[in-house]
């Protein structure tokens, strides 16, 4: 289905939970969020129906978000049943990689074609002190599992902040060197909890090809993509560059969100919401509120105006 300026909408994340096994400080409060009663998360029967009726009108990617997914029950066969929706061409999963040594395989199994790993750093004590209680060697477990059970191309999703991990944005792309593997680094974007702390730690990415200027462009295989590819001379992966705020993409967007409690969201960075839950109540078809938030898309964000309002809601809220 195409929007109001003529883009193609073919990709739909949507969230299973807003819970998560780690407090990263740029996502969630230190102490936590207030748990939200069962009753006002989406269930596993309406999320299939919702992945359904998008491919009703086009939607062919699906990515499954959280929180963190994995702990969400009824997860493996949530992707089993999207797997079985036969215009579903790619189901993927970002995932922080901490139960993924354990869930890979069955995700593999169920339907799942391919996983994006959140890591911020490969030092232990800074990702123990960036996520408030994660350890590193899980992460390192989940990225060996997924690899062997054939969960690829596998993407590490990085964050990029300043005075955290700028400092090792060398060991990030020459990972790429010797492994087939995508490193993504990603513009810290002020969102809830991070809308204060993002602007005194932002960095652009253009501050990667600075320190590797060696890097050869690459032609886009995904038009959908936010990525820009790039690689080192004889390297065997890629590094990707998601620039949201220095130089957006929003003229290539191709996706709508569902948060997990049933809101769909046309523009992450807008707090416009469409409650899907509410509008079902109201006797309207949720293929015509599928169609209804792919029409509300805006042609592009406004981050970058003065008037600019951050959106209230945090990552985990949304679906990352």
């Amino acid at each position: 289905m195409l929007d109001s300026i003529g883009r193609k909408i073919n990709y739909l994340r949507i969230s299973v939970t807003d819970l998560c096994n780690l407090r990263c400080r740029y996502c969630m409060p230190e102490d936590g969020l207030c748990k939200k009663d069962h009753k006002d998360i989406l269930r596993i029967e309406e999320i299939e129906d919702i992945v359904r009726e998008s491919a009703k009108i086009g939607i062919d990617k699906v990515r499954i978000t959280g929180g963190e997914p994995l702990i969400r029950r009824g997860i493996i066969e949530l992707v089993e049943k999207i797997s079985r929706i036969k215009e579903i061409k790619d189901i993927a999963m970002t995932t922080n990689g901490i139960l993924l040594k354990k869930y890979a395989r069955a995700l593999k199994d169920a339907g799942l074609n391919r996983v994006n790993i959140s890591i911020d750093t490969f030092d232990k004590e800074k990702y123990e002190k960036i996520t408030r209680c994660g350890n590193i060697e899980d992460v390192l477990e989940g990225v060996k599992e997924a690899r062997k059970v054939g969960l690829a191309p596998i993407k590490l999703n990085t964050v990029l902040m300043g005075g955290f991990n700028d400092d090792e944005i060398n060991d990030f792309v020459n990972l790429t060197m010797k492994e087939n593997i995508d490193v993504r680094f990603i513009e810290l974007m002020p969102l809830g909890q991070a809308s204060t702390w993002a602007k005194e730690n932002f960095i652009p990415n253009t501050t990667i090809l600075d320190r590797f200027p060696e890097l050869m462009p690459l032609c886009k295989d995904d038009k959908g993509s936010p990525a820009k590819y790039y690689k080192l001379p004889n390297g065997k992966g890629r590094v990707g560059l998601i620039n949201p705020i220095s130089n957006h993409f929003c003229s290539s967007c191709n996706r709508i969100r569902v948060t997990a409690d049933g809101k769909i969201k046309p523009c992450l960075h807008s707090n416009y919401e469409i409650n899907i839950r509410s509008l079902l109540e109201e006797s309207i078809k949720l293929s015509d509120i599928l169609k209804l938030a792919i029409e509300s898309k805006p042609k592009e964000h406004t981050i970058n105006d003065l008037e600019y309002e951050p959106v209230i809601r945090n990552m985990y809220q949304i679906g990352g």
